[in-house]
Parts: structure tokens; sequence; C-alpha cells
């Protein structure tokens, strides 16, 4: 009889155990979510100053006083608020560097919208002012509907809407204006 009773005491509790093991499921990423806000990001970075490399050859460099990382999102972003400066090299390692007020960079589109006093000084000496620019990281291209001046070899070309190659080599203006040197 109390190896009977013993018996039903050792199934009951196996039973329960058994109940408890498969009834819980998998949500690490929800009890990382606690104590986190929907607003808020998952992690602030301050005073960077980020290099990218290729081969052992450094191709980008990041600078910025702050980043807001919203990669806990499900259209994950990470934002600038307080500017960035970006020094891009070529490969002869000669430099061109875009300075804006704000950035905010899109993950899965590899997207960058550039806010703010946008400028590009490119290793050629060529200077692009914007309030507003889109860097596809694709597709290396850059675009705007806002107004621009385009400063290049003495000309100055002013107008609303542009894209170009991240080179601004192939440059198309979709309002154009401005001066510009016409030799005899």
């Amino acid at each position: 009889m109390i190896f009977r009773e013993i018996y039903i005491i050792k199934s009951t509790v196996i039973a329960i155990a058994m109940t408890v093991l498969f009834s819980c499921k998998n949500n690490f990423k929800d009890v990382q979510k606690i104590g986190l806000s929907a607003n808020e990001p998952q992690g602030v970075a301050e005073n960077i100053n980020l290099k990218y490399t290729d081969s052992g050859r450094v191709t980008a460099n990041l600078i910025s006083p702050k980043m807001y990382d919203y990669n806990n999102r499900n259209f994950k972003y990470s934002e600038f608020t307080d500017g960035v400066v970006l020094h891009l090299f070529n490969d002869e390692n000669k430099k061109s560097t875009i300075v804006a007020d704000y950035a905010i960079t899109y993950a899965d589109t590899d997207l960058i919208n550039l806010k703010g006093n946008v400028v590009i000084y490119t290793a050629e000496r060529d200077t692009l002012y914007t309030n507003q620019l889109y860097y596809d990281q694709t597709n290396e291209w850059v675009f705007t509907n806002a107004s621009f001046k385009f400063l290049n070899r003495g000309n100055i070309t002013e107008g609303k809407g542009f894209d170009s190659d991240r080179k601004l080599n192939k440059l198309q203006i979709l309002d154009i204006g401005g001066k510009y040197i016409i030799q005899e």
C-alpha cells in the first residue's frame, strides 16, 4: 500500500514537471525587452570614431558625438542627432568628406538620410551644399529633391533636385541654373 502511494506521488510529480517543462517557450527576446520602453533606443553611444576597413585598408571613418541604436525595432535604424562627419577613402587613399547636422541610417534598406547643412567635399575639390541628401549604400548613389549648390572647377551650379554616383561624376539635375566659366 505504501509503495502504491509513493508510486502515485512520483507519477504526479513527474507529470507536473513534464507539463512545466514542455509548456515553457523560448521567449529570450521578450525577456531582453523587459525594462525597455517601446520608444527607447536599445543603446546609446557617445564620441564615436568608427573606422571601416577592407583588406586591411581604411575605407571610411565615421565620427559623431552621439548615436542612438534602434535595432530593437521591426524597422531597424540608427540615429545621429548631434551631427555626423564621414570620411570616405578611395583606392588611391584620397579622402572625400560628408558633413551633416543630423543623420539616420536604415539597416534593412542601406539608405542614409542626411539633414541640415549637408556638405560634400570630394577628393577632386568639388563641393556640394544642400539641406537634405539621401545616400543609397547598395547602389552607391546620392539624391535629393531639395535645393542645392555645386561648386565644380570654378563653375557654380544651382538647382533643385539631382541624383548622382557617389563621386559626383554622373550628375543628373532636375531644375538647373548657375554661373559657368566658358573659354573662347
